[in-house]
């Protein structure tokens, strides 16, 4: 098995996934040293004021010298402007890796600068609430939860062996994708519903015969669901889109043939194919839940996924 101790951890980014993964790495004792850094001074003190590393800087240098793991965290469109700031103070046969939900825009950023002799590996846990900063991470997050690696050919199997294993202590399951395969998909099951949630409170918002106390008042659970998703951070959505705007834009053309395809059923009264449809979907959502997929987040009851935020 793989060795799951480091010397030292950076951390760069430190909202919900950064500060969920300083929790479980100090509960398992997976590192000696936590290193913090994130660019603003504010979340860097409320991280300190927390506890949740050993040392902590908004300098790149500071963090990334000397660790032999290195987790970006931060909206994906930031990736390039880290790897370059992060390049020179790498040392040989330390693990870059990285938790986007956007792959190839990550590796077409991140992987020019990335030194020889430097093992980059980028991930995406699939893990979240719409909660944001130092505050909102807990270490059980990843329990249960599924992590893609997405590694590059000729990854150093001993590296890759290493953050394996790092993730399965914090609880994950572990898959390997093709990056542009993943890219897919993710825009059908975590980047489409968050746009269509995002709609749908936008098109309650603006509805003239309806005021938003009543949308706020009257609100039922599929709404409130629609809600949590449209809670999430927006910077680190805005750069989802455009950062995997090819495969959203595939899928947003399917999800639109397909409401066509529903308002002309409703339209028309075809109950049966209405049933069909409603029979076959109703179907996966079992699925999910005998995945296990459908688990209560701790302390914040009901919580949908939106993994994080450098915020």
């Amino acid at each position: 098995m793989a060795e799951t101790h480091f010397n030292k951890i950076a951390l760069i980014g430190i909202g919900l996934i950064g500060s969920s993964l300083a929790r479980v790495i100090r509960q398992k004792n997976l590192a000696e040293t936590i290193s913090i850094m994130t660019r603003s001074q504010a979340t860097l003190d409320e991280a300190r004021k927390l506890d949740l590393g050993d040392e902590y800087s908004t300098d790149y240098g500071d963090v990334v010298r000397h660790a032999d793991l290195i987790i970006v965290s931060v909206p994906v469109g930031a990736s390039a402007s880290v790897a370059k700031d992060i390049a020179f103070h790498l040392k040989p046969g330390a693990i870059v890796t990285d938790v986007g939900s956007t792959k190839t825009s990550v590796i077409e950023q991140m992987q020019p600068h990335i030194p020889e002799g430097v093992h980059f590996i980028p991930g995406h846990p699939i893990a979240g609430t719409e909660r944001s900063g130092p505050e909102a991470g807990f270490a059980e997050l990843f329990e249960g939860k599924w992590c893609i690696l997405t590694p590059l050919e000729g990854t150093d199997p001993e590296a890759m062996a290493k953050l394996t294993a790092f993730w399965e202590a914090c609880g994950s399951n572990i898959d390997l994708m093709d990056h542009e395969h993943h890219d897919r998909v993710l825009a059908i099951v975590s980047h489409l519903p968050q746009l269509i949630s995002y709609n749908i409170v936008g098109t309650a918002k603006d509805m003239e015969t309806v005021t938003s106390s009543e949308v706020i008042k009257y609100s039922a659970s599929g709404f409130r669901d629609f809600t949590r998703l449209a809670a999430s951070d927006p910077t680190m959505w805005r750069d989802v889109c455009l950062h995997n705007k090819e495969a959203i834009l595939e899928m947003l053309a399917r999800f639109s043939e397909d409401l066509s395809s529903l308002q002309k059923a409703i339209r028309w009264g075809k109950g049966d194919e209405l049933f069909e449809l409603f029979t076959q979907t109703r179907s996966i959502r079992r699925e999910i839940i005998e995945a296990g997929q459908d688990v209560d987040v701790p302390d914040f009851g009901r919580q949908i996924a939106s993994e994080h935020s450098d915020k």
